[in-house]
């Protein structure tokens, strides 16, 4: 196995056979590429918590930073959920606990869970009790089988083991009654202790094993009871990045599932159960991502009052559900907002919303092409090595592709006026190279190769460069490829609009 080394300018990378050697950085910060003041701002947002508004094109990396930023931020310390609030279920309860809380009631769990057993291996009354054992011929099975399998038996108790019709009784249960099980769920017995004192030891069925709960798991279950009533909205473990990117209202700000039965006591489900957290309380002490804000319209005003506050509750949003009336107040929602947009879509940001990002924060116009330099060089065949790893499904590319990969980064600069740089949108430089992984591992090749790029580079264009090459221009295809049946139909409507204008004008 090649050893990896970081790499600084072109030479290091010239003096490999491939970016299997290349060393990629522990910060996902590090890895992005070109966009140096963004990475410098981001490693500040994660530090101070500050939020930033990332503006340009797709496929330069704004996705990326957003990512690399959560994972540059501490581990959530909280966990959030709900309460049934036995005086008014409609206005449940919240509780945060703390990382040592959420750790203790694990353990907890990790004690009431008892010891599982093989049927044979616990107490032959307790096995017979429970439906393992044959009271007959002491064969194991199934407490699902009523009847047993080797002495073809009725395995249910009818009450008196002598009683001359007890098979039949039992034959007339399994057939009446298949969902019935053999024997008990439930076993409570005693055993002595080594200082002379009895415990109470409880037996219960496990699928195909057999649950034993001594008193030490027994208490530890009665603690985790009196929890019960309860749900947790926002996991301790959990991804601090949360991307809310085309979020409808509910999605982003949570809400309170319909209940057919209204919430009813007996029927119904409870209120607290039903509650779901928006993607502003998931990105609680993370990142809250949101691509194209813009396009969010009205919602943006939801979050800059999250921003604000730091919390935000959660109602049911559908005047028609029975969740409607129901709200859980002061729901915590402590995020790092990273936004982004194209430059068009600027002026379709809400001002408050900017003002709060320029209050505690930070905008960003993102690069979309960098010097063509040794050290950038080199930051290409990083990437390259990057998307490899990242892919997963492609090999490693020789030196004599990357330099292939930085040849067409310079062609697709140059288109974008950006003379002697590199182009920085990646997205689409990522997706050549997959293409020509892709022809490696179809032609079983070690590496991919610089021809791999080549073919890849006719293979990837967009189609509308397919379209002008096959007839000359875009409107040209467009004209060609309308069949016969479209140009009727097209006739059609026309007449059609045509009459209409005479008849009502």
């Amino acid at each position: 196995m090649a050893k990896k080394k970081p790499v600084d300018t072109w030479d290091d990378v010239a003096s490999m056979k491939s970016t299997a050697e290349i060393q990629i950085p522990a910060d996902p910060l590090d890895r992005v590429l070109g966009q140096e003041e963004a990475i410098e701002l981001a490693k500040i947002a994660a530090k101070q918590r500050r939020h930033l508004l990332l503006v340009g094109p797709p496929g330069t990396g704004k996705s990326m930073i957003a990512r690399a930023l959560s994972m540059n931020l501490p581990k959530p310390k909280q966990e959030i959920r709900v309460v049934k609030n036995p005086e008014n279920s409609e206005r449940p309860f919240l509780e945060i606990l703390d990382e040592k809380q959420v750790l203790d009631e694990e353990n907890i769990r990790a004690e009431s869970v008892g010891k599982l057993m093989d049927p044979d291996k616990a107490p032959t009354n307790v096995a017979e009790r429970l439906g393992y054992r044959c009271r007959f011929c002491k064969a194991y099975s199934s407490p699902t089988e009523i009847t047993c399998p080797s002495c073809q038996k009725s395995k249910v108790d009818v009450g008196n083991n002598n009683n001359p019709f007890g098979d039949i009784i039992g034959g007339l249960l399994e057939s009446a009654m298949p969902q019935v099980s053999a024997g008990k769920d439930k076993v409570h017995t005693t055993r002595a202790l080594a200082d002379g004192t009895e415990e109470t030891v409880v037996f219960e069925r496990a699928g195909e094993k057999i649950r034993m709960l001594d008193s030490k798991a027994l208490q530890k279950r009665s603690q985790l009871t009196r929890n019960s009533n309860q749900k947790v909205l926002v996991k301790l473990n959990r991804d601090p990045f949360v991307m809310a990117t085309g979020a409808s209202e509910t999605e982003l700000l949570g809400d309170v599932k319909h209940d057919p039965y209204g919430g009813h006591e007996k029927l119904g489900t409870p209120a607290y159960e039903r509650v779901v957290a928006g993607s502003i309380h998931e990105a609680h002490e993370g990142v809250l991502f949101i691509d194209e804000i813009s396009h969010l319209g009205d919602l943006q005003r939801y979050i800059l009052t999250a921003m604000q506050d730091k919390k935000f509750p959660i109602a049911g949003r559908n005047p028609q559900s029975a969740g409607a009336s129901v709200k859980v107040e002061n729901v915590p929602c402590d995020f790092i907002l990273v936004a982004a947009c194209n430059i068009q879509d600027l002026e379709n940001i809400l001002s408050p919303l900017r003002s709060r990002i320029i209050g505690n924060g930070y905008e960003v116009l993102v690069d979309v092409a960098m010097p063509d330099t040794p050290h950038n060089r080199a930051k290409y065949a990083q990437f390259v090595a990057q998307e490899i790893q990242m892919d997963g499904h492609i090999p490693d590319a020789t030196i004599g592709a990357v330099e292939a990969i930085i040849a067409e980064g310079k062609r697709r600069a140059k288109s974008d006026n950006q003379l002697n740089s590199l182009t920085l949108r990646l997205r689409e430089l990522g997706g050549l190279l997959r293409a020509a992984g892709d022809i490696a591992v179809m032609e079983k090749a070690k590496h991919i190769t610089e021809d791999h790029v080549e073919r890849a580079r006719k293979r990837s264009r967009p189609v509308e460069d397919q379209i002008k090459e096959k007839y000359g221009s875009y409107q040209k295809g467009v004209s060609k490829d309308i069949s016969k049946a479209q140009n009727e139909k097209s006739e059609y409507y026309f007449e059609n609009e045509h009459v209409g204008d005479t008849m009502y004008n």
